[in-house]
């Protein structure tokens, strides 16, 4: 795999954008690999991804931040992030006593669908070490009293350990406990939820129950990044799977379990590979 930058950027939207980044891409040697970009006529933003080949870049890398920055982030009024292929995210895992996304995920970095490299996985309980030791990762487990009473406590041990970790982003793999605002300002579009539902219906506790009380004919899980509101944050990736009157709230949980682990990786691996921008809490998803 060649090594390659990546940026994402969004600026009001005007002629000339594209052409002077691709520009300077191509003037200074680099062969672009991918470009993808989107127009919010509603609110007239460009949205835009593009991809390039450092071999013959002329441009060290270290620089090239600084030069994009300097010709065109204020000219355009432009949000841009750099990010390179060869450096791989570091990514924590949260989870408490279900095992099922916590597997997939692991099976699925174990195969090499993620580019990725996972320094821990944290939890509020003992029950799945087991895990962890089988694919040789640390297990660390803080346990919260029912009061919450050491919640900030355990927190500002996990936030130590991440930073001494560098991790770059979180995943909550089904971790049954409430972030705070300190860790969410830590990690701004950088912790990734699984609901068990459809969002925006079924917010909160037992969304399986709730939707076999309300007799839906669907139901869904959604992945999303963790704000200060509850179940609210911009959305990356969702699906459903058609039910009848004939199931019960377990046979619910039962099916839901498949679409969580799916919808939680194909957020992640968008999330490593660099597909997503966010903007008004929603997302921009490039192919």
């Amino acid at each position: 795999m060649k090594p390659t930058a990546i940026i994402l950027l969004h600026c009001p939207d005007q002629p000339g954008i594209i052409s002077e980044i691709t520009r300077f891409i191509t003037d200074n040697q680099g062969n672009i690999v991918y470009l993808d970009q989107y127009v919010d006529h509603q609110d007239s933003m460009l949205f835009m991804r593009i991809e390039w080949e450092l071999d013959n870049f002329l441009i060290p890398r270290d620089k090239i931040k600084e030069y994009i920055d300097t010709l065109y982030a204020q000219k355009y009024e432009m949000a841009c992030s750099l990010y390179f292929n060869d450096v791989k995210p570091r990514m924590a895992i949260f989870v408490s006593k279900m095992s099922h996304c916590l597997y997939d995920l692991l099976a699925r970095y174990n195969a090499g669908e993620f580019n990725v490299e996972i320094p821990c996985i944290i939890s509020n309980h003992e029950d799945l070490r087991y895990v962890g030791e089988q694919f040789n990762i640390p297990f660390h487990v803080w346990s919260i009293k029912k009061d919450h009473s050491n919640k900030a406590e355990v927190e500002q041990a996990e936030m130590e350990l991440l930073a001494k970790e560098k991790v770059t982003f979180i995943v909550l793999a089904r971790y049954m406990q409430i972030i705070s605002d300190e860790m969410i300002k830590a990690y701004p579009n950088h912790i990734i939820n699984i609901h068990h539902s459809f969002l925006p219906a079924f917010i909160g506790a037992k969304p399986y129950h709730q939707a076999w009380e309300r007799g839906v004919k669907i139901i869904g899980a959604t992945s999303h990044y963790v704000t200060a509101e509850l179940d609210a944050g911009p959305i990356i990736e969702q699906d459903v799977v058609r039910i009848s009157h004939k199931d019960t709230p377990e046979s619910l949980v039962l099916k839901g379990r498949d679409l969580e682990k799916i919808v939680l990786s194909r957020a992640v691996k968008k999330h490593i590979e660099r597909k997503i921008l966010t903007y008004h809490n929603k997302t921009i998803i490039f192919s």
